[in-house]
């Protein structure tokens, strides 16, 4: 009753008007910092797949200012950072397809489904790359190149620039659905399951 009251005055809530909240793996010894930056990471891209999903096809090309990204360009732009970021910090390659080629600028003219169904597929890939992880191994020296100064750079590294990248796309998203009149999923109650 609270809600309903709640997104009638704030706007409109997202499908299923309850926060998606993971359930988060325990850390079996030698592995607590990666289970952490997993849990966390995987957090992130839940609410990320949340928004995505309950934004408006006809939303996907809002911008708030010329300046920024629109919401279909970070959905594009999410999908290249998470195969690029796991692919590095895993050794584990990405193959790439024809269209997976082609400029952020294009992707984020393609249609709701097609991007959501893309994205998606980049947070498997990552959650998939997180089995290759172990504490042991987040101070090997792993080869990148760009967009990265160095040509080689410490695991730890990557897999913290690919949860904190999580979270700074989350926040983009956040205050872009508030200026649509949308609850962040983060915002809402969250679920009794």
């Amino acid at each position: 009753m609270a809600l309903a009251a709640l997104v009638s005055i704030v706007g409109v809530a997202p499908v299923g008007a309850q926060a998606q909240l993971i359930v988060p793996k325990v850390g079996a010894p030698g592995q607590l910092i990666t289970t952490a930056l997993y849990n966390e990471s995987q957090q992130y891209a839940a609410w990320l797949m949340t928004a995505f999903d309950s934004i408006p096809a006809d939303k996907y090309g809002f911008r708030p200012t010329p300046a920024q990204m629109s919401i279909g360009a970070v959905a594009a732009h999410l999908e290249f950072a998470n195969y690029m970021l796991c692919t590095f910090f895993s050794g584990t390659p990405h193959p790439m397809t024809a269209k997976d080629s082609l400029p952020d600028s294009v992707k984020a003219r393609w249609p709701k489904d097609t991007l959501t169904a893309r994205l998606r597929a980049s947070f498997a890939f990552c959650k998939a790359a997180f089995d290759k992880l172990s504490d042991a191994n987040l101070t090997d020296s792993v080869a990148t190149g760009p967009p990265f100064r160095a040509k080689k750079n410490v695991r730890a590294l990557l897999v913290i620039a690919f949860t904190t990248d999580l979270a700074d796309h989350y926040s983009q998203m956040a205050n872009y659905m508030r200026l649509n009149g949308m609850i962040p999923p983060s915002s809402l109650p969250p679920s009794k399951s």
